[in-house]
């Protein structure tokens, strides 16, 4: 199921990053082979399917521990229809909150809108404050760097209401 979502992650992303399909028609998918794993995790955000009632998944986040100590937010992708209903801050939230304190999440430069959301996320998750630098992109000399945030959350943080369900 989450093979099928990044694709549209990678459409949203292609006029960011310049990215074309490849020859099989698909965009890029080998960060997926690492999920699922100990270290890559997976979840999904499920609403019932207006034409069948039926649990359908309208968002997904992948993060990866980079280090015993820290996590990144890997992607997270929301369906076009529900964006702006909160289901993003919510997923994003309650990820962070489940793994680890220390996080990395890091944006492309041209996507504005993500910057706007990964920093109001980053005043909720980690209310002392983070910090937010820029960090080239391996082997793409010919895109501007990318941003990346982070932040600590407070030892006493807990996940809050679970709209997500592991996958």
């Amino acid at each position: 199921m989450v093979a099928w979502l990044f694709q549209l992650l990678r459409h949203d992303l292609a006029l960011v990053v310049r990215g074309l399909p490849y020859e099989d028609g698909r965009y890029a998918h080998g960060p997926l082979e690492a999920y699922p794993s100990p270290d890559h995790v997976g979840y999904a955000v499920w609403r019932d399917h207006p034409n069948t009632s039926r649990p359908a998944p309208i968002a997904f986040a992948l993060c990866e521990a980079v280090t015993v100590a820290r996590w990144s937010m890997a992607a997270l992708w929301v369906s076009p229809v529900v964006r702006g209903e909160g289901v993003g801050t919510r997923l994003a939230l309650d990820v962070l909150a489940r793994h680890g304190d220390e996080w990395e999440v890091a944006f492309q430069h041209d996507n504005v809108s993500a910057g706007r959301f990964w920093r109001r996320i980053g005043d909720l998750a980690f209310p002392s404050g983070w910090d937010e630098s820029r960090r080239p992109v391996t082997r793409r000399v010919d895109v501007p760097a990318d941003h990346v945030i982070v932040g600590t959350r407070p030892p006493s943080a807990s996940a809050p209401g679970a709209p997500a369900r592991a996958g």
